[in-house]
């Protein structure tokens, strides 16, 4: 099976393109070709009468998750130059969204509109998804009242002096599992340096720490503007690279960046 490997802002993919065939997309076998190939979740491009493709996204340990906004970006780009058009639909979990190839390797994507009701992220108890009535502690480090935001998967955001040795393989993975999340959820830490400038690193659930995540980036600027921090329109700094995130007055959440076609690989 041919797939091919890319990123977005260095958020790894493997792209399958399965329009009009068959192809088994087992948990097990995506386990297995993530020992084999690096990447941190696999796209899967399906016929759609929607759009021009049913867009599937499988994280690393083979579990399926409904939204990712890099490989929205990875996917789209590759139906641009598919088409030879400027712009591509692409059917998620959450809607018809938009691609836009706005340079030759940089993609614009609308994520759907921004959730953030209690039983959206979800949570398994009602509480003000402004500022969840949650703590962490790990020795003297001390972390509560994340923002949670819904973009198509759950985010949970903190709000960070610094992003030095926060130790984030180890709280992470606590995060991710909580009771708190019945669905497990992607845990956000934030920095802020301006009111249009953040600093972010996410571990995302079923991958872990990663080097961007696009609906990481939508929920951690709808989070922080809800806490009254940052403006609408933000960059967002991540490990890969800068991000650009535009939360418009409709609601939905507007993610831009660079995206980069890595080569082919074969997955048996």
């Amino acid at each position: 099976m041919r797939a091919l490997k890319m990123n977005g802002t260095g958020n790894a993919f493997l792209l399958v393109d399965a329009r009009g065939h068959d192809v088994d997309i087992a948990p097990e076998r995506i386990s297995r070709w993530g020992r084999t190939h690096r990447f941190d979740q696999l796209l899967k491009l399906e016929s759609s009468e929607k759009a021009d493709a049913r867009y599937r996204i499988w994280n690393r340990d083979g579990s399926e998750v409904g939204a990712c906004g890099n490989g929205a970006r990875c996917a789209g780009w590759y139906l641009t130059e598919d088409k030879s058009s400027a712009s591509a639909w692409l059917e998620a979990d959450y809607g018809i969204t938009e691609t836009i190839r706005t340079d030759g390797f940089r993609m614009r994507v609308d994520l759907g509109e921004a959730r953030t009701g209690w039983r959206d992220i979800p949570l398994s108890r009602e509480m003000d998804t402004v500022g969840l009535d949650y703590t962490i502690e790990l020795g003297g480090l001390r972390l509560d009242r994340p923002g949670a935001v819904s973009m198509g998967n759950p985010h949970a955001v903190f709000v960070v002096d610094t992003l030095d040795d926060l130790p984030i393989k180890t709280l992470g993975p606590r995060i991710e599992t909580d009771p708190l999340f019945p669905e497990r959820v992607n845990a956000g830490f934030m920095q802020v340096r301006a009111a249009n400038h953040i600093r972010l690193r996410v571990w995302e659930r079923g991958t872990g720490l990663t080097l961007a995540c696009g609906t990481g980036a939508a929920a951690a600027v709808v989070a922080g503007h809800r806490k009254g921090l940052l403006e609408r329109i933000c960059t967002v700094e991540v490990d890969g690279g800068t991000l650009q995130i535009d939360w418009h007055d409709d609601n939905h959440v507007w993610l831009e960046g660079p995206v980069e076609l890595e080569g082919e690989v074969e997955l048996a």
